[in-house]
This record gives structure tokens, sequence and C-alpha cells, in this order.
């Protein structure tokens, strides 16, 4: 049967070429900043957003549980959208790892604005937890990848700097918003104090993300990845797929967002879902079934060959990725139709 996997771009495997790459690369102990690849790495990405310093971690969740705590004292609150991955996918880890809590508002289609944030700023009240960091996510993966208009993003970085509170952005899929917006990564870098960029979403790498901020603040986030248990050693070996990825796969993103407005245009015309094809923006297509639950028509999605995931009671996320084309989109859209219309 042919399988066609919608479930993320998480499960992109690395290409020849990527392979070649890895195989190659120089290393060193990284533990003690001797790893070549793993520097370079670092290096390019700093570069690439305007800021003093990065350091490449295992894992997105990592990269932001490390800015969390680096950032903020605990007892402190951090405010992030209700939907956010900080808050929704990170097994709680803010609480148990930086004693600080969640503070979550309800924005439009992922997005919050300037004055709703600011208005749920805690200070000097001692009911209250101080607001120990702003978070947002760009693009808003449960929002359906939507961006964050940077417009917004301004206002927001204002705002946070008048009540000296620093602002990092959760950009797991920045460079699909980077690429969606025709923006460059510099253009969000002047907006927040750190940022972080995962490798292994659409950018195809295997592992790793990068966490960018001030020389201060990295040489403090050095210390908890250690910590956290992210001190690798050779880790060279990730660095490289990550370096090619950001060498030869951020353009071709643009074919992701292609597929899933492909995707979603005939999903919209479909009977039995419901979607708003318009809000489709980069490679993220969430869909709401009128009939059953989505756990049921992902199993039936399955038997298809189509693998996807339930997003919550009613809705189903697909995902288009680096190793998924065109012609699967056709095959996927003629199986729906066969089957749904």
């Amino acid at each position: 049967m042919r399988i066609v996997d919608l479930r993320s771009d998480t499960v992109t495997k690395p290409t020849d070429a990527m392979r070649a790459i890895i195989a190659a690369a120089p290393v060193g102990d990284d533990v003690f900043n001797e790893d070549p690849s793993i520097n370079e790495l670092q290096e390019t990405v700093a570069r690439m957003f305007g800021m003093e310093a990065a350091l490449f971690v295992p894992s997105g969740t990592m990269s932001n549980q490390i800015a969390l705590k680096t950032h903020t004292q605990p007892g402190n609150e951090v405010i992030c959208e209700w939907d956010s991955h900080i808050f929704r996918y990170e097994a709680g880890a803010a609480g148990m790892l930086s004693g600080i809590i969640t503070k979550t508002l309800i924005g439009q289609r992922g997005v919050l604005s300037a004055a709703q944030i600011e208005a749920e700023l805690s200070h000097d009240d001692i009911h209250s937890a101080p607001t120990g960091l702003i978070a947002l996510e760009n693009t808003h993966n449960r929002a359906g990848g939507t961006l964050y208009p940077i417009e917004q993003i301004a206002a927001i970085s204002k705002m946070a700097r008048s009540h000296q509170i620093p602002l990092h952005l959760d950009g797991a899929r920045l460079m699909n918003a980077c690429v969606a917006s025709r923006s460059k990564p510099m253009d969000f870098g002047n907006y927040f104090d750190t940022i972080s960029l995962c490798l292994s979403k659409g950018l195809g790498a295997p592992v790793g993300s990068v966490l960018v901020g001030s020389n201060s603040f990295i040489e403090k986030a050095r210390y908890y990845r250690k910590a956290f248990g992210g001190g690798m050693r050779q880790a060279g070996l990730l660095a490289a797929a990550g370096l090619y990825a950001l060498r030869n796969n951020v353009d071709r993103l643009q074919e992701d967002h292609e597929n899933a407005s492909f995707l979603a245009q005939h999903i919209s015309r479909m009977a039995s879902f419901e979607l708003d094809a318009s809000a489709v923006q980069t490679n993220i297509v969430i869909f709401e079934v009128r009939k059953g639950t989505a756990a049921q028509t992902v199993g039936e999605l399955e038997k298809l060959g189509i693998l996807a995931i339930p997003f919550s009671e009613k809705r189903v996320r697909f995902v288009t990725h680096m190793d998924v084309s065109l012609d699967d989109m056709k095959h996927v859209v003629q199986l729906l139709q066969k089957t749904y219309n």
C-alpha cells in the first residue's frame, strides 16, 4: 500500500546529500566548546538573527525550557497563548524545572495583541506571581500554522521593553514564517530577546534546535543545558545536518506551503469536512470532521494509507513536508474524494 505520512514535518528523513555531510563532519567535544561543526552552526544562526550568540540543543522543548529557566526566577509567571507549544506540549516542564507558572491568554488564531498582554501583566501585587517573561509562537502550530504579523510583534516588543520584561519566541517553524511572509530572520531578531529555531521539522535535519540571544544570556543558558542533560559531546554530526538544512532547505519550504494550500482547497469543498482554505498560510492544514470523531477519521485514513493525527475531538491535522510531493497530495485528494464525497 502506498503510504503518505502527513502526521508531522518531524517525520522527514535525511537525504543522501545530508547523510554525506554528516559522515564528513569535523567534530570535537562540545562540552569543552571544541566541536567545530557546532561552533559554526551557532555562529551561523546567531548572525542570521543579528544576535550575539547561540546554543545548539537536542530539541525544541529543551530550547524553550532553557530560555524559560534563564529568563525567570522561581515564582514568576510566563505569559503565553493558551494553545501554545510551551503550555500544551512540554509536559509541564515550566513548573517542574523552573518553578514558574504559565498564564495563558486566548489569541485570535494564536495571535495575541500588545494591549491584551499588557492588561495581564503582574508587577507589585503581593497576591500575584510577577510576570517574568512573555513567550510568542511563530508559526502557531495548533492554530493551523498561522503567521504572527510583524506589526503586532513590533508592538508587543515595544510594550514588553517598556515594562522591562523579556520577550521569547518559540520559532520552531520560524523559517516557514520567513518564507511565507518574505521576511528575513533578522526581521524577527530585532524584536526578541531570545529565539528558538528548530532544525528537525520542515528543514529536514534529524535532530536539534538552536537558541539565540545575548552573550551573557547564552553563557547562563549553557549552564542550564548541562543541568538539563543536554551537554552533548561529538554532536557536530548533528550540527552539520543543521547547517546543510539551513543552506539548502529553506527556500523549498514554499513547496510545502503550496502542497498544503492544494490540499486545503480540495478538502474545503468536501461535504464531510469543514475548512476555510484561505486560512491555511504555511504547511499545516487543520480541518473539522462533520460526522464521528477525529480519532475515528484518522483510523479510517490509516486504512487508506494516509497518516494523520487527531488534534481535538473533531479536528484532524495534516502537515506537509519535504518527504511528500505534489503527486502525493493528488493521491490523497483522490482517496478523500472517493471515500468522503
